[in-house]
């Protein structure tokens, strides 16, 4: 009796890691990628956050957090889902902060290197489209301190 158990609970599991693979995540939206670089009084911004906002609000029903950390060479690739992947179509502005990461706790903080300056999504001026099946490069951004 005690093997059919298992062999009936082995059949089910079986079954249903086979019947979950096909599943897609509807939920899920199409990405398109979107890149640039980041500079701050005329130098490359390394481990500078970078937060994409969509102009239209929220979406209630599938909300997304788009974002990135700039590279020892200020660049970009903004990630939603997966690593890089892009942002869902629509129009954004971009954030930027300029912490620091704590590699002990994992969190990204500390004082903000640009001041709070280009934080406010309200106030920001990079705004930018995003196209169905088009990646979009903003090219290089220039921020200060000053």
């Amino acid at each position: 009796m005690e093997r059919f158990v298992v062999g009936v609970s082995l059949v089910a599991l079986l079954l249903t890691s086979v019947c979950s693979c096909g599943r897609q995540d509807t939920s899920r939206k199409p990405t398109y990628p979107v890149t640039g670089e980041v500079y701050v009084d005329g130098s490359p911004a390394a481990n500078l956050a970078v937060r994409c906002i969509s102009v239209s609000g929220l979406d209630k029903e599938n909300p997304t957090f788009s974002s990135a950390f700039t590279d020892e060479q200020g660049r970009f690739s903004i990630s939603t889902y997966e690593q890089a992947d892009g942002v869902p179509e629509g129009e954004y502005v971009l954030t930027f902060e300029w912490g620091q990461w704590d590699y002990v706790s994992g969190q990204y903080g500390g004082p903000d290197k640009l001041k709070g300056r280009y934080k406010d999504p309200a106030t920001s001026k990079i705004r930018f489209k995003v196209e169905a099946g088009k990646p979009t490069n903003l090219g290089r951004i220039e921020l200060t301190t000053k």
